[in-house]
């Protein structure tokens, strides 16, 4: 049992969007908004909510339309203030809680996802933390991150978030082989990047959320290129099961594979359907397409 607080959420955002071009030439995948809010505002949300206080954003050339979206833009809320709107001042100053910090690392070359975690490694120090890919947006009562951080105080090590996926899918994610499982809970004795079907160790996949120990710098500074040239997270997570336990977690939930153009409008749907104003309206406009549907 571990009383330790995860303080710490990082974000690796340097990634190009190369799938959504040329929405993301000028403008970060992780920009894109569902409905009314972008990506990486769900993401830092989801950290909050979770109990971090610091948000750790790995960036990479044409990303400081994030840094920008996190900071104060006075000018902007002088303007909503004259015009009466406090309604809107209220959602840009609620963008990042007063007690909350933002610090942006750049990531020197795109080395892979391994490398822009340990960019991190000066600002995390000797903590367990999060780690968050905006891509896999999971809509929960309960945040992912929040279910995490109990497990991990219930049992400690280190806590990887993990779905079934398609057998015919495993090429495209760090898949574990477990023990066996307990409820949503299971040991991780094997993790893979990205196996071939026939090579994979079964159809459990990691879906872009981790909370880790930080003996994980130590191994990420002796991990060499795996998978696609890149120094991969998952083969440092593959050594760090010699030293301590890590567990895979099926959180409770639902994900949305917002790097691919079909699960990010199927995120932009079913949150439209559930927002507070534009739900009912919405619904009845999507009612009057059914007729208008391919194949009808």
């Amino acid at each position: 049992m571990s009383s330790a607080k995860i303080k710490t959420a990082v974000f690796p955002v340097a990634g190009r969007g190369t799938r959504f071009l040329p929405a993301t030439k000028a403008s970060p995948k992780e920009m894109l908004p569902v409905v009314d809010k972008p990506l990486i505002q769900y993401a830092a949300e989801e950290a909050l909510r979770a109990g971090a206080d610091k948000l750790v954003f790995i960036t990479g050339s044409s990303k400081r339309a994030i840094e920008d979206h996190f900071d104060t833009d006075h000018e902007l809320e002088e303007a909503l203030k004259a015009q009466g709107k406090e309604d809107l001042l209220k959602l840009l100053r609620d963008i990042v809680p007063s007690y909350a910090s933002c610090i942006y690392i750049r990531q020197p070359s795109p080395l892979g996802l391994g490398h822009a975690v340990l960019c991190a490694r000066p600002v995390v120090g000797n903590e367990p933390f999060f780690i968050h890919l905006a891509d896999d947006l999971i809509d929960a009562e309960v945040p992912c991150f929040k279910q995490m951080a109990d497990v991990y105080a219930e049992h400690g090590g280190s806590v990887l978030g993990v779905e079934p996926v398609a057998p015919s899918e495993t090429d495209k994610y760090g898949i574990v082989a477990t023990e066996e499982k307990r409820g949503r809970l299971a040991k991780v004795r094997q993790i893979v990047e990205k196996p071939r079907p026939q090579n994979a160790p079964s159809n459990l996949a990691v879906v872009g959320r981790y909370l880790l120990s930080p003996r994980i710098f130590d191994k990420l500074e002796h991990t060499g290129r795996g998978a696609g040239g890149e120094i991969q997270l998952t083969d440092a997570i593959a050594d760090l099961l010699i030293d301590e336990t890590v567990f895979a977690y099926e959180f409770e939930g639902k994900r949305y594979d917002c790097g691919s153009k079909l699960g990010y409008l199927q995120a932009t749907v079913e949150f439209g359907l559930k927002h507070e104003n534009l739900g009912v309206p919405f619904a009845k406009y999507l009612a009057g397409l059914t007729d208008r549907l391919p194949g009808k």
